[in-house]
C-alpha cells in the first residue's frame, strides 16, 4: 500500500533488508526472513520482534524506497504491511503492482528534472495523490490517522474474511490471556464484532466474537495483572491487558456492545440516537462525541433529541462569588449549558428561547475574548477566555435567529388552561370546568415561612427562573425541602419544563381535544388505575380531581404511543397535579418520562432494571461490609425497583416522599441513587443480621414507613427491628426525619457523579438486555419442547443457530431485508420474536438438512419454505422451523414421506415454477404392462404387488384419515421422483436405492394409469381370465374412489363433479394419492431402511456452529463482489 513518504537514513540497517529490484530512483526491498525458505529461524526471530515491538520499520515485510543518486537519505513510499506468512502472497502481488506503476508512469519522467529536490517533491506529491485517491470515500478518510487506519482495515479484512460491510471502528494493541499465557496481538473492534489476531513465534491465534454474544464487561485485577478488561460471553471468558490506554479501550468496547445490542434487540423500544441507528455512521470519533453528548444530556436533563454543537473551555462571571468561574461551555440546538470543573459546584442552563442577543465585547487583558448573552429577564451573562469566539458566536446567532422566527409563528396562540389561586386551595380551570384540589394543612407555617424567606433571599443573588446559577447553596436549600408555595415553580425551573411549555402554547389543550373519547389499551389501563392514585388524598376523592388526572395521562398516551401508559405514571402525575397547573403537570410528566428517566416507561421498564443493576454495583462499591454479609444482592436491588419507578412515592409517607421529588428534579436520578444507598446504610446492621430476604424486606419497609417530614404531626411507626429487642438488637429512635436522611445521603454519597452513572448504565444495560434474551430463549424452548422430540440441548443449539442467522442478515444484509426483520420486536410471542426469510432459511437448510439434493437442493429448500410459511407473510418462526427439523430427524417413516409428498403439491409446488427437467411434461403410455421387475430380475405380477401395498396401507389408515392430503398429478409426481433421485445421489447404497425407486416409480405410474383409465371410461377396468378379475377386484378395493384411506376433500369434489358431468377435467386427470405412494415405498426394504436410518442431529448442529458464520460471510462477499 502507498505510504506518506517518510525519511529513512539507513537503507539497510543491521542488514535486515534484501534488495529484490532496483533502478536509479527506486528500490524494492524484502524484510530478511520473510519469503526466504532457507531462513526459517531468522524468520521466526524477526517475526517475533515485529509482533512484540510493533514499529513500522520492523513489521513491514516489503517496502519501496525513493532514493536520490549520491544521497544517503531515502523515503519509504510503499509497503506490504502484513506480518503473517499466510498473507505473504497478497503482499508480494501488491508490491509488484506498485513497482510496475512506478516504472511505467514515473521513471521516465524523472530524468527531465535537474534538481534532486524537485524529483523528491514530484514523487512525494504523486504518492500523496494516490493515497488521497484510495482513501476517498472510504472510512479511513474519517479517522485522525488515515494511513494507519487504512493499514489496519486491510489486515482486518484479510485476516478474518468478513464482508466489506463489516465496518472497522478502531484497533488496540494488547495481550489476550489464555490461562497464564499472554498472546500479544491486535484487538479489532467493528460495528458488530470484536476480533483478535496474534502471530507470534510461528503460532497464529485469531477469533471473532459478535457483540450480540457479549453478556458482561468488567475491569478486574488478578495476581498477574493489576488491571484487565474481561469480556464474558455465553460460551467463554476472555481477558485482555497491556493497553496503552485501558480507560479508552474499555469505554469503546462498552459503547460498541451497548449500541449493537440496543440496535439488534430493541431499537424501537430503547432510545438510540439517530446517528447510531445507521451502523455506517459509527466511527471512533462519533463514539467519543456520543459519549460526551450522553453525559451533557444527563447532566442538564435536556431533551433526548438535542444535538451537541460546540464544546469550549471558558469562564463565566458569577455575581454571587464575585469572580469568574472556570468550566466548560456546551452548546446544543436549543441551549447554552455551563458546568464548572468540579461537577455540581456551579452550573448554568440558558435556553435559547430566553435569549435576546449574543454579542462579542471588546477583548482586554483582564477580559480576553468576552461574549455577552442577554436574556428576557433583563439579565446578562458574561463569558470570557473563549478560544474560537467568532465561530461560536456565529453558530449561536444563526440558531437563535431560526428559533426566534419559529416562535414568532406561534405568538398569537395562547394556552387554553388558566388558573386562579386561593388561600387554602389550588383552583384550576380547563375550559369551563373548575377543579378544586385541596390539601390538608394541620401543621404550623413557621418552618414554611422560614424556607420561603431563605429562597426569597437567594433569588436576587443567584437568579430566578431556568437560567439561575445552580450551586451547592441551592442544593442545601432543596435538601431542606422546597416550600409549598414555590414547589411547582421550582420543579418547572429545575426540569426546564417551563421552556418547553412556553415554546408550545396550546399544545396540551390540543392533545386533550384529540385524545378524549378515544378508546385504546392505554386508556383502559388508565381508567383501571385512576382511583388507585393517592386514594387517601382528598384531591382525588372527587370527580373533578379524577377527571384532571385522566386528561393528563390520556394526553400523554396520545402524545407518545410508544410508551402509552405505564404503571406508576398515575402516582407521579397525581403528585404533579397537586403542586402545578394541569398544563404544567403534563409538561413535567413529559420531562420525567422522556428526559429524566429515559427508557423507564416502556413495555419492559428496561431503564429501571438497568438502574437496579447499577444500584447493585454501587452497593458493592460503597457499602462493602453489607455486600460481604449478603453476597447475593439481587433481592435488595429488586426491592429498590419501586424506589426508582415511583421516586419513593409508593414507599415513603407522602410529605416525606415529596421532599425526595424535590431533590430528584434538582439532581436527577443521582438523588435516587444517593438516597437508596443512605437507606441501606442506615439499616446495614439490621440487614446483615437478617435471616432471609423476607426479613430484609420487612426491615426496609418498616424503616421507610417511619421516615417523617419535619413538621408532620402523625405518630411514628415502630421500626421492625425495634420489636426484636429480645434478639439483642439495640432499640432505635422513634422516627427518622427525611431532611436528615437526605443530608446524610449528600454527605456520604454526594461524590457520585453523573459521568460515573452514565458509564455504569452503559455496561449494565448489556447485562439487562442479555438477561431478557435468556428469558426469551427459555420461554421459547418451553413452548416448543412439548411439540418436538429434539433433546433440550439440541433444541437450544438450534435456537441459537436460528437467532444467529437472523442477526447475520442484519449485520450484512443488502438493504432489501423485510421490514419485519429490520427491528427485533420483544412484544411479539416468544417463538415469533426471531423470524427468518427465504434467503436465511435456505442458509439454515443447507446446514441442517440430513439429505442434500445436489443441484436440486435450492429448489427443494424453496418449496420447503413455501410449505412452512403457513400465514403467507414470507417469514418462518422458530416453532415452524423446529417442527420441520423434528419431522426430518425423529418422526416415523410415514411422516417423513408425507413431508416430501407435500413439498411436491400446492402450495409448495406451484404451476408457475420453472423446472428445466426434460420430464416436465411426460407422455403417459397406455400400453404399459401391469407388472413390476424386481432387482434380482424376477417378475412380480401387479396383483401380488398391489395386495402387499394394501396390507401396508391398513397400518397407516387412521393417521391418513386424520390428516388427509390432496392427490398428486402427473407433473407433481415426476418432480417427486426427481427429488428422490437427487437425494440418493452420493449415498453409499446409491445403486440399490436407484433400483428401488425405479421399481416404486414404475409401480405408482401403473397405479395412476389404472385410475386414469377407469375415470376416462367411466366404468371398471376389465381384463381377461380369472387373474384379471382378481386384479380388477383388488384395484376396485384400493381405488381412490372406494377405499377409505384415499378419501379426501378433493376426491369428494371430483365425485360430485363426475355426477354432474362425465366429461369434467377432474374425471379424466391422472392422479395418485399419498397413501398409494407410501404403500409403494413400503414394499422396497432399501427405501424403508434409508428413511428409518437414525440420524445424528447433535453432530449436524455441531458442524453447523462451525460453518454457519464463515460460510454465510463468504457467500455474502461473493454476492457483493458480483453485484
Amino acid at each position: 500500500m502507498w505510504l506518506n513518504p517518510e525519511e529513512v537514513l539507513l537503507k539497510n540497517a543491521l542488514k535486515l533488508w534484501v534488495t529484490e529490484k532496483s533502478n536509479e530512483f527506486f528500490l524494492l526491498q524484502r524484510r530478511r526472513g520473510h519469503g526466504d525458505t532457507g531462513g526459517k529461524f531468522t524468520g521466526l526471530l524477526v517475526g517475533a520482534l515485529d509482533s512484540v515491538l510493533d514499529s513500522n520499520a520492523r513489521v513491514t515485510p516489503f517496502r519501496i524506497l525513493l532514493q536520490m543518486p549520491g544521497s544517503q537519505v531515502s523515503w519509504t513510499i510503499a509497503c506490504g504491511k502484513l506480518s503473517d506468512i499466510s498473507l505473504l502472497c497478497a503482499a508480494v502481488g501488491e508490491m509488484n503492482r506498485h513497482w510496475d506503476w512506478l516504472v511505467q508512469n514515473l521513471l521516465h519522467s524523472l530524468s527531465v528534472f535537474e534538481n534532486k529536490e524537485d524529483v523528491a517533491s514530484f514523487v512525494k506529491g504523486k504518492v500523496k495523490g494516490l493515497i488521497a485517491e484510495e482513501v476517498r470515500g472510504r472510512q479511513a478518510a474519517q479517522e485522525e490517522e488515515p494511513e494507519k487506519f487504512r493499514e489496519a482495515l486491510l489486515k482486518f479484512e484479510l485476516c478474518f474474511g468478513l464482508p466489506s460491510s463489516e465496518k472497522l471502528v478502531t484497533t488496540y494493541s494488547c495481550c489476550c490471556w489464555k490461562g497464564r499465557v499472554p498472546r500479544q496481538g491486535w484487538l479489532y473492534l467493528s460495528i458488530n464484532h470484536m476480533a483478535f489476531y496474534s502471530f507470534l513465534l510461528g503460532k497464529e491465534v485469531k477469533f471473532v466474537i459478535p457483540w450480540a454474544e457479549v453478556t458482561r464487561l468488567e475491569r478486574v485485577s488478578t495476581g498477574l495483572m493489576t488491571d484487565m478488561v474481561r469480556v464474558m460471553t455465553r460460551r467463554c471468558q476472555l481477558d485482555f491487558s497491556m493497553f496503552l490506554s485501558l480507560d479508552e479501550a474499555f469505554g469503546v468496547i462498552g459503547q460498541l456492545a451497548d449500541i449493537a445490542l440496543r440496535r439488534l434487540l430493541d431499537s424501537e423500544g430503547l432510545e438510540l440516537d439517530r446517528v447510531l441507528q445507521q451502523s455506517s455512521n459509527i466511527t471512533k470519533r462519533v463514539l467519543e462525541e456520543q459519549a460526551l453528548r450522553t453525559y451533557v444530556l444527563a447532566l442538564f436533563r435536556l431533551p433526548r433529541g438535542e444535538r451537541l454543537q460546540e464544546v469550549a473551555l471558558c469562564s463565566v462571571w458569577t455575581p454571587h462569588a464575585r469572580c469568574h468561574t472556570t468550566g466548560t461551555l456546551f452548546t446544543t440546538d436549543s441551549y447554552l449549558c455551563f458546568a464548572s470543573r468540579d461537577e455540581g459546584h456551579c452550573s448554568l442552563l440558558i435556553p435559547l428561547s430566553e435569549v435576546i442577543s449574543i454579542e462579542k465585547a471588546e477583548s482586554t487583558s483582564l477580559l480576553p475574548n468576552p461574549v455577552i448573552v442577554s436574556v428576557r429577564s433583563k439579565k446578562a451573562f458574561q463569558l470570557i477566555e473563549l478560544q474560537d469566539r467568532d465561530s461560536l458566536v456565529d453558530g449561536l446567532t444563526s440558531r437563535l435567529r431560526a428559533l426566534q422566527w419559529k416562535h414568532s409563528m406561534f405568538r398569537s396562540k395562547k394556552s387554553l388552561v388558566y388558573y386562579s389561586n386561593t388561600t387554602n386551595c389550588i383552583v384550576k380551570y380547563f375550559g369551563d370546568l373548575e377543579i378544586s384540589i385541596y390539601y390538608f394543612e394541620s401543621y404550623t407555617k413557621t418552618m414554611e415561612q422560614v424556607k420561603e424567606r431563605l429562597w426569597e433571599d437567594h433569588f436576587p443573588e443567584y437568579g430566578r427562573g431556568v437560567h439561575m446559577f445552580r450551586t451547592e447553596k441551592i442544593q442545601k436549600l432543596v435538601a431542606m425541602g422546597i416550600p409549598e408555595s414555590l414547589r411547582g415553580e421550582l420543579w418547572m425551573t429545575f426540569s426546564d419544563a417551563s421552556s418547553e411549555l412556553a415554546s408550545h402554547p396550546g399544545y396540551y389543550s390540543g392533545l386533550v381535544t384529540e385524545s378524549m373519547g378515544q378508546s385504546s389499551l392505554a386508556t383502559e389501563e388508565i381508567e383501571r388505575d385512576l382511583h388507585r392514585s393517592l386514594p387517601d388524598h382528598p384531591a382525588f376523592q372527587n370527580v373533578k380531581g379524577i377527571a384532571a388526572l385522566r386528561r393528563v395521562l390520556t394526553a400523554y398516551a396520545h402524545r407518545n404511543p410508544k410508551i402509552g401508559y405505564c404503571q406508576s405514571m398515575n402516582i407521579l402525575a397525581s403528585v404533579l397535579l397537586l403542586y402545578t397547573k394541569e398544563e404544567e403537570a403534563f409538561s413535567l410528566l413529559v420531562a420525567v418520562c422522556e428526559r429524566m428517566l429515559p427508557d423507564y416507561f416502556n413495555r419492559r421498564v428496561i431503564g429501571a432494571q438497568v438502574d437496579q443493576s447499577v444500584f447493585e454495583e454501587l452497593i458493592r462499591d460503597r457499602l462493602p461490609e453489607l455486600a460481604e454479609h449478603i453476597p447475593d444482592l439481587s433481592p435488595l436491588s429488586s426491592i429498590s425497583l419501586s424506589w426508582f419507578l415511583t421516586l419513593f412515592l409508593s414507599v415513603l409517607p407522602f410529605r416525606s416522599a415529596v421532599c425526595v421529588v424535590d431533590c430528584f428534579f434538582f439532581h436527577g436520578i443521582k438523588a435516587i441513587f444517593q438516597l437508596g444507598l443512605a437507606v441501606l446504610d442506615a439499616n446495614a446492621t439490621a440487614l446483615c443480621a437478617s435471616a432471609d430476604d423476607s426479613q430484609a424486606l420487612m426491615i426496609l419497609t418498616g424503616f421507610l414507613d417511619q421516615v417523617k417530614y419535619d413538621e408532620d404531626p402523625s405518630p411514628p411507626t415502630p421500626h421492625p427491628s425495634q420489636s426484636g429487642e429480645e434478639e439483642g438488637r439495640p432499640p432505635v429512635k422513634q422516627h427518622t426525619l427525611i431532611t436528615d436522611l437526605i443530608a446524610d445521603s449528600y454527605e456520604k454519597f454526594g461524590d457520585l457523579t453523573v459521568r460515573q452513572i452514565e458509564k455504569l448504565r452503559c455496561r449494565h444495560r448489556i447485562q439487562v438486555l442479555q438477561a431478557h434474551e435468556d428469558t426469551t430463549k427459555e420461554n421459547a424452548l418451553r413452548v416448543v419442547t412439548p411439540d418436538v422430540s429434539l433433546s433440550p440441548e439440541n433444541l437450544a443449539d438450534v435456537y441459537d443457530l436460528f437467532k444467529t442467522e437472523h442477526f447475520i442478515n442484519l449485520y450484512w444484509g443488502d438493504g432489501g431485508t423485510t421490514l419485519a426483520l429490520q427491528h427485533h420486536d420483544p412484544g411479539r410471542p416468544y417463538v415469533e420474536q426471531y423470524r427468518v426469510d427465504r434467503v436465511q432459511f435456505k442458509s439454515l437448510y443447507m446446514l441442517l438438512v440430513p439429505w442434500l439434493c445436489g443441484f436440486h437442493t435450492d429448489t427443494v429448500a424453496h418449496r420447503t419454505f413455501t410449505l412452512l410459511d403457513q400465514d403467507r407473510d414470507s417469514l418462518i418462526t422458530f416453532r415452524e422451523f423446529a417442527g420441520w427439523l423434528d419431522t426430518l430427524y425423529f418422526e416415523e417413516l410415514n411422516e417423513k414421506v408425507r413431508l416430501l409428498y407435500r413439498l411436491h403439491i400446492p402450495p409448495a409446488l406451484t404451476e408457475s415454477e420453472d423446472d428445466p427437467s426434460p420430464l416436465k411434461s411426460p407422455q403417459l403410455s397406455t400400453t404399459r404392462p401391469l407388472h413390476v421387475e424386481l432387482p434380482n430380475g424376477e417378475m412380480r405380477d401387479f396383483q401380488e404387488q398391489l395386495k402387499q401395498m394394501l396390507k401396508d396401507l391398513a397400518k397407516e389408515k387412521e393417521k391418513d384419515v386424520e390428516q388427509p392430503v390432496p392427490p398428486m398429478n402427473q407433473r407433481e409426481f415426476i418432480q417427486f421422483c426427481k427429488t428422490l433421485y437427487s437425494m440418493f445421489h452420493g449415498n453409499p447404497d446409491e445403486n440399490e436405492l436407484f433400483q428401488a425407486i425405479a421399481t416404486v416409480t414404475s409401480l405408482v405410474l401403473q397405479i395412476g394409469e389404472v385410475g386414469h383409465r377407469s375415470r376416462c371410461s367411466g366404468s371398471e377396468v376389465s381384463s381377461e381370465g380369472g387373474a384379471g378379475d382378481e386384479v380388477e377386484d383388488d384395484h376396485r378395493e384400493g381405488s381412490q374412489e372406494d377405499h377409505p384411506v384415499f378419501s379426501t376433500e378433493e376426491d369428494g369434489e371430483r365425485k360430485e363433479g363426475t355426477s354432474k358431468s362425465s366429461g369434467s377435467e377432474s374425471q379424466s386427470e391422472w392422479a395418485v394419492s399419498y397413501a398409494q405412494i407410501l404403500a409403494s415405498l413400503l414394499t422396497e426394504q432399501q427405501l424403508v431402511n434409508f428413511f428409518e436410518k437414525p440420524m445424528d442431529l447433535s453432530a449436524k448442529v455441531a458442524e453447523a456452529k462451525v460453518k454457519q458464520y464463515h460460510e454465510r460471510a463468504g457467500l455474502l462477499m461473493l454476492q457483493q463482489g458480483t453485484s
